[in-house]
């Protein structure tokens, strides 16, 4: 049984309509409605018995469960140079933002120090999902411990036209206004980010338990008036 054949047993045709709506972007028959759960189980399996090596480098896949699959085998690789090996390779072909944020590979967590020039690399690119993967590692990596306000920098530089690179740029300075409001809200007071991007991180950090109330009330009086 191939892996195709495997992801299949698990497909529901409800679950695939809905799929569908989230990722306009894709084709209606790119998607066969498999959950999360079978996938991340098959991932391991594929991981445990040698198989997944193959299946890693056959690209591109057609279905959207193979790239989802794709992402967690990936996601548990437990070596850090293998698993950034794979990232690589994956990220040109990654077409949608579900599987992008999919794609977290554990390995990484205790190679930061290594992974930020990757992740300076990623956000750089031209290609719509390695830069909003990019930005995605940034927020999951670096406002904690491994925090430095350069990183900030590095997300309010970016401009884009895109809606899922513009979308995550509000997701990390929403979660920087959690984990690092200090820094995070002069970008905000000054205004250092794109407008509509400036508005969506304030409406993400007031939608935010992490944020104070009295934080939230501040930032609603910071909001852009006019922008859609």
């Amino acid at each position: 049984m191939t892996v195709t054949e495997m992801i299949k047993q698990y497909a529901n045709e409800k679950d695939a309509e809905f799929v569908a709506k989230l990722i306009p972007d894709k084709e209606r028959e790119l998607f066969l409605g498999v959950k999360t759960p079978p996938l991340k189980a098959l991932a391991k399996e594929l991981v445990s018995d040698g198989r997944a090596e193959d299946f890693l480098a056959d690209l591109p896949h057609r279905y959207f469960e193979e790239y989802q699959l794709h992402a967690f085998i990936i996601s548990i690789i437990k070596d850090y140079s293998k698993a950034l090996e794979l990232t690589e390779q994956f990220l040109p072909y990654v077409d949608n933002w579900a599987t992008c944020d999919q794609l977290r590979p554990t390995a990484f967590k205790k190679h930061r120090s290594e992974l930020i020039e990757h992740v300076r690399h990623w956000i750089a690119s031209e290609h719509t999902y390695t830069k909003r993967f990019g930005l995605g590692m940034l927020m999951v990596h670096y406002l904690d411990s491994d925090f430095l306000p350069e990183y900030t920098d590095l997300a309010a530089s970016v401009r884009s036209d895109e809606y899922y690179v513009n979308m995550m740029t509000a997701w990390y300075f929403a979660t920087a206004l959690a984990k690092q409001y200090d820094t995070a809200v002069k970008y905000i007071e000054e205004r250092r980010l794109a407008p509509w991007v400036h508005n969506k991180a304030i409406q993400k950090a007031r939608e935010s338990f992490r944020v104070t109330d009295e934080h939230k009330e501040y930032l609603k009086s910071l909001k852009i008036n006019g922008v859609k």
